[in-house]
């Protein structure tokens, strides 16, 4: 025993993610089956454990709780709620780790799901069922984003009609610190939007097998409501710390390390939890689950590791950037970086026709304006073309917490 790791002998029927229990109660999953012994990673303190202890099998693959019961709580990465509003009410279990939808079980994205954020919905437009990767270095407002995209629901939900157009959230907050989620939390519920939202919580001083299980738990708990024919939009926030958690695990584990230490399958642990995120065809339920990953990058490098592991599994990505953070230019989006492959589809035909020249447009400005720094002498044309493009760029920007309908937007 030691850093979180149990070496445990005569286990020899145990299943792989399986369940354990120790003599203190504390839990464990077994992740290394080998001749000999079982490496078990400890969900908790291992300082209670001691060498000669026995440990039971639970006999079932870690599961969580499931449902609408679940909504406006908070709970950790195993479902046990942390929010001290006592137990949860009736819910079913389901498994973390689960096979994502077939291909024949899919359909492709068509309905669009509202950020509230000019500069998303009219350049990168999102679709129930799309993975939109937010990536950008620490403070550029990544989670702001996705905040403001949960609280849009709150006037989109009001407005619903049907079981159908509601949209559920999920927000999993991996290795932040508790005061973080503690904010968040009060943010959500001063804007009533806690009522359609589920927190799952794996904070920096939880253990790292916590804070690699949370995306999948908050996964299985979308996906009550994908495979119900509801919508549900689930944000991991943020999965560059799951990877250091899961490296973590691996290398006590002594699996052999690959580039940067990380471990041979941290693609395989990404691109798992992100194929779940999908929109159900009408046989199946027409159901979706939209995922919005954060990836933090260090000084702007997106061709780091991790983000060109997760670049390639989403359906595109939203880049935020520092200098456009201190410029003011806040959401801080670079739209020539930024790219929906999927989302066009879903966008609603009005949108499509206010901005469908924009991206164009900020394309040709930021062109102008990197050969307008010389100073020399322009033409009408292009005079004109910059002072637009100016205009332009004062278009996208709103400040935080303070989403807009899209007819508002229009």
């Amino acid at each position: 025993v030691g850093d979180g790791i149990a070496r445990v002998y005569g286990l020899n029927e145990i299943q792989a993610g399986e369940m354990v229990e120790f003599a203190s109660g504390v839990k464990g999953i077994a992740l290394n089956l080998e001749n000999e012994n079982v490496g078990i990673v400890v969900f908790g303190s291992d300082t209670a454990i001691k060498e000669g202890d026995l440990v039971k099998r639970t006999g079932s693959i870690v599961d969580v709780p499931a449902g609408k019961a679940m909504l406006g709580r908070v709970v950790d990465a195993l479902g046990v709620p942390i929010d001290g509003r006592g137990a949860l009410s009736d819910h079913e279990r389901r498994r973390v780790e689960v096979k994502a939808p077939g291909i024949i079980e899919r359909k492709s994205v068509h309905e669009p799901m509202q950020t509230g954020l000019k500069a998303v919905d009219s350049l990168v437009p999102i679709g129930r069922g799309q993975r939109e990767l937010i990536i950008g270095d620490r403070q550029t407002g990544k989670t702001a984003i996705a905040i403001d995209t949960i609280l849009n629901q709150k006037q989109m939900n009001s407005r619903a009609t049907s079981e159908s157009e509601t949209l559920y959230c999920v927000y999993v907050a991996i290795g932040q610190k508790r005061s973080t989620v503690a904010q968040l939390v009060q943010i959500l519920s001063e804007a009533n939007a806690l009522e359609y939202s589920i927190l799952v919580a794996a904070t920096a001083s939880d253990p790292a097998p916590l804070q690699f299980l949370a995306p999948y738990s908050g996964c299985a708990m979308g996906e009550y409501f994908r495979d119900n024919g509801m919508h549900a939009l689930i944000i991991y926030d943020d999965l560059s710390k799951q990877a250091v958690a899961y490296r973590q695990m691996s290398l006590l584990l002594r699996r052999p390390p690959g580039r940067e230490a990380f471990p041979g399958d941290v693609f395989y642990l990404h691109s798992r939890l992100l194929e779940r995120a999908a929109k159900r065809s009408d046989q199946t339920g027409a159901g979706s689950l939209t995922a919005l990953p954060v990836i933090e990058t260090q000084a702007g490098d997106v061709s780091a590791y991790i983000p060109t592991n997760v670049i390639p599994i989403t359906d595109g990505q939203i880049c935020s950037e520092t200098e456009l953070f201190y410029r003011g230019i806040r959401p801080a989006i670079n739209v020539g970086l930024s790219v929906s492959r999927v989302g066009s589809a879903a966008q609603l035909k009005a949108m499509k026709q206010v901005c469908g020249s924009l991206k164009l447009e900020l394309a040709q400005y930021r062109e102008v304006a990197a050969l307008a720094q010389f100073g020399s002498d322009l033409d009408a044309a292009t005079q004109a073309l910059l002072n637009r493009g100016a205009r332009l760029t004062e278009v996208p920007k709103q400040p935080q917490y303070s989403p807009l309908p899209i007819e508002k937007q229009i």
